[in-house]
Order: structure tokens, then C-alpha cells, then sequence
């Protein structure tokens, strides 16, 4: 199978807005399969989420360790890898315990080094600036004029002149 080659049609500010033109080819019958919303000038963004400090940074490894802890106390007990001496649950409830033990751990061995540098919690992402509708050649010209005829409330489309 050949790729076809693929024309922008619009341009959008946010995601939502280029899923709603996607949303509007479709209501208007146009082949969206032949469609493709692509992110374009991704830029890193890193979003603090809160103060970091070794309280925060123990229990946040205590909480990464927790669950995988439980589900390998839950795996041991269900294989009967010590049984008699335990149920499956109990060694669920001590793997929890010693995964949250180790996280805490690792959580305060990680933080530690950085000695005041890092204060803060973050969640990391990757953010496109703009979101292009690009469609086959094919039917470009037909997503086009369908495209401008889509009422805009207060979105910022950016239409691609060609």
C-alpha cells in the first residue's frame, strides 16, 4: 500500500479545537480516515505541582513502592511460595508494607544529594504550539471548503491559503 501524499488544511491553537474540525469533516461526510491532527513546535513544559521536601519526597516513594510491594506479596502468597506460614492476603499487606518501606527509602536517597537545589514536585510533558488537520492531497480541496463553511465560536482557526 502506497501512502498518499498529505496537504494541511487548518491550523489550531488547541487540540480540542482540531478535533472539532475533524468532528465537522466527518458530519460532512468527508473520508476523516484519510485525515491526520499532527502537534507541530513541540516544546517541552515542565508544570510545578508543589514544594518538595524530605517528608514529601519519603512519601512519595513510599507511595510509588506501595502498590508494586502489594501485588508481589499477592503473587507470592498466590503461588503458595509460603505457604503454610502465610495467606495470600497477609503476605499482600507485608509486601505493601516493605514496598512502601523501600520507596520511602529511595524517595529520601533521591532527594537528599540534591541538597536544596530542587524544591519543588513537577510533572513533566510535551506541548505542541499548534495542532495542524492535514488530509490526503486527494481530498484536500474538498476539506478545504468544507472547513470554511464550519462556524467558529469563538475558536481560533487558522485556515492554510494554497
Amino acid at each position: 500500500m502506497t501512502e498518499q501524499p498529505c496537504r494541511p488544511v487548518a491550523a489550531y491553537e488547541t487540540y480540542p479545537e482540531a478535533g472539532r474540525a475533524v468532528d465537522h469533516l466527518s458530519d460532512q461526510g468527508a473520508p476523516v480516515q484519510r485525515a491526520a491532527i499532527i502537534g507541530q513546535e513541540v516544546r517541552p513544559v515542565e508544570q510545578v505541582v508543589g514544594r518538595m521536601d524530605y517528608g514529601r519526597a519519603a512519601l512519595h516513594g513510599a507511595t510509588s513502592g506501595a502498590l508494586p510491594g502489594a501485588l508481589t506479596g499477592w503473587l507470592f502468597g498466590l503461588v503458595d511460595w509460603v505457604d503454610p506460614l502465610v495467606s495470600t492476603p497477609l503476605a499482600a499487606l507485608y509486601g505493601l508494607i516493605l514496598g512502601a518501606t523501600v520507596g520511602a527509602l529511595f524517595g529520601l536517597l533521591l532527594y537528599a544529594p540534591q541538597g536544596g537545589r530542587r524544591d519543588f514536585a513537577s510533572a513533566r510533558s510535551m506541548q505542541p504550539s499548534r495542532y495542524d488537520v492535514v488530509v490526503d492531497e486527494a481530498v484536500a480541496d474538498e476539506a478545504v471548503r468544507l472547513l470554511g463553511r464550519m462556524q467558529t465560536t469563538g475558536a481560533d482557526r487558522h485556515p492554510i491559503h494554497t
